[in-house]
């Protein structure tokens, strides 16, 4: 299988007039993936939450932040999109593909609003 985001059939110009996007097919889950479950919360500080020292009772997310995955060494972008796709692939938004907002996809490479197969 090719990977549509290496294999870039759009055209990139000199300007962005010269220039032509290219939108690959969507990609679907194989059969039988996992189910992951990923919460994320917005506007909490790190001092917010009971599991990090908070006087706040925040009971439920103590609860999962006891038997889950905590991430409390993370570098965020100023969007909100970006970071999500830093936070699920570990790796600079613009490198899996999510440069810019999702909805502000461009069609070209490093900016298309999607999570690249590469970020694996």
């Amino acid at each position: 299988m090719t990977d549509p985001d290496l294999d870039f059939r759009g055209t990139i110009g000199r300007t962005y007039r010269e220039s032509v996007p290219w939108w690959p097919a969507p990609v679907r889950p194989p059969r039988g993936a996992p189910h992951v479950v990923v919460i994320v919360l917005d506007d909490v500080g790190f001092a917010d939450l009971g599991c990090y020292g908070s006087e706040i009772a925040t009971p439920a997310m103590d609860r999962l932040a006891a038997h889950g995955l905590r991430y409390n060494n993370f570098h965020v972008t100023s969007m909100c999109s970006p970071t999500r796709a830093c936070l699920l692939t570990g790796r600079n938004a613009h490198a899996v593909g999510v440069g810019i907002i999702t909805e502000w996809a461009t069609g070209f490479p490093g900016y298309r609003g999607r999570i690249t197969r590469r970020a694996a």
